[in-house]
């Protein structure tokens, strides 16, 4: 949700956990934390909610890049924010083995403990190794896996120019109303790590300016995305199975779309069985 129109941009989404007192505080405090960080547009991502405390979350993007320079800030008053480290393989294969509840707390630690090899040929053996995960850690891996599962762009919204830079595309004047009742018209806004292959007859009706994203209709297990229509034909709203809090909505025949996510920062691991 941007930030200049953080309130118009939340009316589409119900339910969405701020008060109005929380919402213009977030405003405020994000068009500074914008102009201190020198970032060309910032985004609220979404509240994890916390035993004692809950993080609100921040994006911004520095530059015309949209998807590769993002960085992410967090707060505990919606005022004071905090920027995370980058996303490492490591850091998110370690928010995946932790389970539970976020506590709130930046500093706290779980004793997380894996099992790995030790040793080699007849000697090899397996062992138990306890680290200690600080919750920022986990904060920054949940987020990363968040971003590339539940994040959502409708098609035409960015475009990738030659250079293979994403930028808004300012040409964008939304879905229509046939478009966005399909989920082939809506991509995971994150770098795609695995490309699907594609046959020719499906490139034929490609533009790779704007199709350089993968659908959600692709996604598994099918049906993990509800999509539906509020005020009649007026916003689609797509929620995630997987990642119960995270919403996206979209006017058709306009620009206006975003997402938030407002959870308890936990994977879904029973949607399989709930279909």
């Amino acid at each position: 949700m941007d930030a200049e129109s953080l309130s118009l941009s939340m009316e589409p989404v119900t339910g969405c956990g701020l008060s109005p007192e929380q919402s213009a505080a977030l405003r405020t405090s994000l068009l500074l934390l914008r102009r201190d960080m020198r970032l060309s547009r910032v985004f609220f991502w979404g509240k994890i909610l916390g035993v004692r405390g809950d993080y609100y979350i921040a994006q911004g993007t520095e530059g015309g890049e949209q998807l590769r320079a993002r960085r992410t800030f967090y707060s505990l008053n919606c005022l004071d924010w905090c920027l995370l480290a980058p996303p490492t393989d490591d850091i998110i294969k370690e928010a995946q083995l932790i389970k539970g509840r976020f506590i709130g707390d930046p500093a706290h630690e779980y004793e997380l403990t894996v099992r790995r090899k030790a040793g080699e040929g007849s000697a090899a053996h397996e062992e138990e190794v306890t680290n200690h995960v600080k919750e920022e850690s986990r904060l920054i891996g949940t987020i990363a896996l968040i971003d590339r599962e539940g994040a959502v762009a409708p098609r035409g919204a960015f475009i990738k120019n030659p250079l293979g830079q994403v930028n808004v595309n300012h040409s964008f004047r939304g879905l229509t109303v046939s478009e966005a009742k399909k989920l082939s018209s809506f991509f995971h806004f994150t770098p795609t790590l695995i490309p699907k292959k594609k046959s020719l007859l499906e490139k034929a009706d490609q533009d790779p300016a704007i199709d350089f994203l993968d659908s959600l209709e692709h996604d598994i297990p099918k049906g993990c995305w509800s999509l539906q229509w509020e005020r009649g034909s007026g916003v689609v709203v797509l929620r995630s199975l997987l990642w119960l809090g995270m919403t996206f909505y979209h006017i058709p025949l306009t620009p206006q779309h975003g997402y938030v996510y407002i959870g308890n920062g936990e994977r879904n691991i029973d949607l399989p069985f709930m279909i």
